[in-house]
């Protein structure tokens, strides 16, 4: 088992660094969100009052934060992780931000004697509950190999997809198929509701066919129901729709569907959705039909 620091409990953190000290990892952790140290203490964690307090001795530290500005402040800032942890400790991070944030961070990491993973994670609120994460690895195969126990504390199925920055780019494209599958969701909604079908009937049927998926399977009856709590907010999905236009735009590819969904999760915010889960997309395709009264 490994002494891990931990910073970042927020939706997501805080289940991960729950299901690491409950596998008998000692996990001491920093954090904004001050109410979530109850429960990680309740599961055997430990809360501290710095960085420096959850690093210090770490030989794993792992990021758990909403995009590369606080990622960067956390890990490179002078009062950061790695002015703090011991060399050589092994930083994973499991925010999603731009590849290119996590090659810098790399590199810096690898100056100062560190080594990174970016090991951005997919399965939303309830996959981070339920231990059962998808994982996308980028960095040295090593210390993906070397960090095999902490993937399996929080996730089902994890893998090495490349060097420095191939997690993000992957986990971007998921976030380009999550994105885009919630619209045609939406739009499905509105159509057997608009015909008068039972919306709720009609996506039981489409969960068990082809057109199955994770999100179907997960979020259809909130969906139907307009039960649209986060999970994972607008706000956050229109962050990583703006990483996947600009990684289009570096590749110099042309992504349309994935400006399409840009522009509709765009709209949600300017709708006042941000704070939602980004299955309020339903929302924005009611509002386009003059069917926002639902």
């Amino acid at each position: 088992m490994s002494r891990i620091g931990f910073i970042g409990l927020g939706i997501m953190g805080s289940p991960m660094a729950s299901h690491l000290a409950k596998a008998g990892h000692e996990v001491l952790a920093h954090t904004l969100n001050t109410d979530a140290y109850p429960r990680l203490e309740a599961d055997g964690g430990k809360g501290a009052g710095s960085i420096e307090a959850a690093v210090k001795g770490a030989e794993i530290v792992i990021t758990m934060l909403p995009n590369h500005p606080q990622v960067e402040e956390v890990v490179l800032g002078g009062d950061g992780v790695f002015a703090h942890a011991p060399k050589d400790a092994l930083l994973i991070d499991f925010s999603t931000i731009r590849p290119e944030s996590s090659i810098a961070i790399a590199e810096a990491g690898a100056a100062a004697g560190f080594r990174v993973l970016d090991a951005p994670v997919s399965g939303g609120q309830g996959g981070a509950e339920e231990g059962v994460l998808s994982i996308m690895v980028g960095g040295d195969e090593a210390d993906f190999i070397a960090a095999t126990t902490i993937f399996e504390a929080v996730g089902k199925t994890f893998i090495h997809v490349g060097p420095h920055g191939a997690g993000q780019v992957v986990k971007a494209a998921n976030q380009l198929v999550v994105g885009g599958t919630y619209a045609l969701i939406a739009e499905a909604i509105v159509l057997m509701e608009a015909l008068g079908v039972d919306a709720g009937k009609g996506l039981d049927v489409l969960a068990g066919g082809l057109a199955g998926s994770t999100i179907l399977e997960r979020k259809r009856a909130s969906m139907v129901a307009r039960e649209f709590a986060p999970g994972f907010r607008i706000d956050l999905h229109h962050k990583d729709m703006g990483i996947i236009t600009d990684a289009a735009r570096q590749a110099d590819v042309s992504l349309p569907t994935a400006a399409l969904t840009a522009s509709l999760i765009a709209a949600g915010r300017a709708q006042g959705y941000g704070s939602l889960d980004h299955s309020a997309l339903l929302k924005v395709i009611e509002n386009l039909n003059g069917r926002g009264d639902k």
